[in-house]
Protein backbone atom coordinates (compact mmCIF):
# COMPACT_ATOMS: atom_id res chain seq x y z
CA UNK A 1 0.00 0.00 0.00
CA UNK A 2 1.05 3.60 -0.66
CA UNK A 3 -0.33 6.62 0.93
CA UNK A 4 -1.35 9.30 -1.53
CA UNK A 5 -2.17 12.97 -0.76
CA UNK A 6 -5.55 14.08 -1.99
CA UNK A 7 -5.51 17.99 -1.49
CA UNK A 8 -8.58 20.51 -2.17
CA UNK A 9 -7.64 23.07 -4.21
CA UNK A 10 -9.63 26.17 -3.44
CA UNK A 11 -9.78 29.70 -5.44
CA UNK A 12 -8.91 32.78 -4.02
CA UNK A 13 -11.66 35.01 -3.65
CA UNK A 14 -14.23 32.92 -4.61
CA UNK A 15 -17.86 33.00 -3.06
CA UNK A 16 -18.88 30.39 -0.54
CA UNK A 17 -22.17 28.47 -1.08
CA UNK A 18 -25.15 29.25 0.05
CA UNK A 19 -25.72 27.81 3.59
CA UNK A 20 -28.33 25.18 1.86
CA UNK A 21 -25.75 23.94 -0.69
CA UNK A 22 -23.21 24.43 1.62
CA UNK A 23 -25.12 21.77 3.90
CA UNK A 24 -25.03 19.31 1.30
CA UNK A 25 -21.61 20.05 0.39
CA UNK A 26 -20.80 19.34 3.86
CA UNK A 27 -23.13 16.07 4.02
CA UNK A 28 -21.19 14.80 0.69
CA UNK A 29 -17.50 15.22 2.11
CA UNK A 30 -19.34 13.03 5.64
CA UNK A 31 -20.44 10.50 3.38
CA UNK A 32 -17.19 10.21 0.97
CA UNK A 33 -14.99 10.32 4.50
CA UNK A 34 -16.93 7.28 5.51
CA UNK A 35 -16.46 5.58 2.34
CA UNK A 36 -12.75 5.99 2.82
CA UNK A 37 -13.30 4.56 6.25
CA UNK A 38 -15.46 2.14 5.52
CA UNK A 39 -12.73 0.98 2.78
CA UNK A 40 -9.72 0.78 5.00
CA UNK A 41 -8.11 3.95 2.90
CA UNK A 42 -8.51 6.16 5.46
CA UNK A 43 -5.51 8.07 7.32
CA UNK A 44 -6.19 11.39 8.29
CA UNK A 45 -8.25 14.47 6.06
CA UNK A 46 -9.01 18.08 7.63
CA UNK A 47 -9.56 21.78 6.13
CA UNK A 48 -7.41 24.67 6.36
CA UNK A 49 -7.91 28.12 7.38
CA UNK A 50 -7.59 30.62 4.90
CA UNK A 51 -4.17 31.97 3.59
CA UNK A 52 -4.59 35.17 5.49
CA UNK A 53 -4.25 33.29 8.82
CA UNK A 54 -0.83 32.33 6.87
CA UNK A 55 2.81 33.10 8.38
CA UNK A 56 5.35 31.88 7.13
CA UNK A 57 8.43 31.45 8.03
CA UNK A 58 12.10 31.57 6.05
CA UNK A 59 15.49 31.01 7.05
CA UNK A 60 17.88 34.01 6.50
CA UNK A 61 21.47 34.09 7.27
CA UNK A 62 21.31 32.06 10.34
CA UNK A 63 17.95 33.53 11.49
CA UNK A 64 14.28 32.90 10.68
CA UNK A 65 12.07 35.86 8.80
CA UNK A 66 8.42 35.55 10.14
CA UNK A 67 6.09 37.32 7.70
CA UNK A 68 2.22 37.59 8.44
CA UNK A 69 0.25 35.77 5.03
CA UNK A 70 1.33 33.31 2.64
CA UNK A 71 4.78 33.02 0.78
CA UNK A 72 3.39 33.38 -2.69
CA UNK A 73 0.15 34.52 -4.03
CA UNK A 74 -1.85 32.62 -6.24
CA UNK A 75 -5.29 32.38 -8.13
CA UNK A 76 -5.95 28.97 -5.82
CA UNK A 77 -4.72 27.51 -2.63
CA UNK A 78 -4.55 24.73 -0.29
CA UNK A 79 -7.94 24.63 1.28
CA UNK A 80 -7.89 21.04 2.79
CA UNK A 81 -6.37 17.54 2.62
CA UNK A 82 -6.82 14.34 3.00
CA UNK A 83 -4.68 11.56 3.47
CA UNK A 84 -5.13 8.05 1.86
CA UNK A 85 -4.18 4.57 1.68
CA UNK A 86 -4.31 3.09 -1.68
CA UNK A 87 -2.69 -0.13 -3.32
CA UNK A 88 -1.89 2.28 -6.55
CA UNK A 89 -2.56 5.37 -8.38
CA UNK A 90 -5.55 4.65 -10.17
CA UNK A 91 -7.27 3.57 -6.87
CA UNK A 92 -5.97 6.57 -5.41
CA UNK A 93 -7.21 8.71 -8.45
CA UNK A 94 -10.87 7.00 -8.14
CA UNK A 95 -10.88 8.48 -4.65
CA UNK A 96 -9.50 11.71 -6.03
CA UNK A 97 -12.61 11.60 -8.50
CA UNK A 98 -15.01 11.03 -5.71
CA UNK A 99 -13.62 13.89 -3.47
CA UNK A 100 -13.89 15.98 -6.16
CA UNK A 101 -17.70 15.35 -6.36
CA UNK A 102 -18.34 15.67 -2.87
CA UNK A 103 -16.24 18.86 -2.61
CA UNK A 104 -17.23 20.58 -5.87
CA UNK A 105 -13.89 21.21 -5.76
CA UNK A 106 -10.89 20.68 -8.01
CA UNK A 107 -8.37 17.79 -6.17
CA UNK A 108 -4.88 17.25 -6.92
CA UNK A 109 -3.81 13.61 -6.25
CA UNK A 110 0.31 12.62 -5.34
CA UNK A 111 2.00 10.21 -3.72
CA UNK A 112 3.33 11.14 -0.01
CA UNK A 113 6.63 10.37 1.07
CA UNK A 114 6.50 9.47 4.28
CA UNK A 115 8.90 8.10 7.01
CA UNK A 116 7.48 5.03 8.69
Amino acid sequence: MTYYLLSVVQPTGGQPPAPEALAGIVADVEAFNQELRDAGAWVFAGGLAGPETATTLRPKDGDVLMTDGPYAEGKEYLGGLCLIEAPDLDAALDWGRRAALATTLPIEVRPFTADH
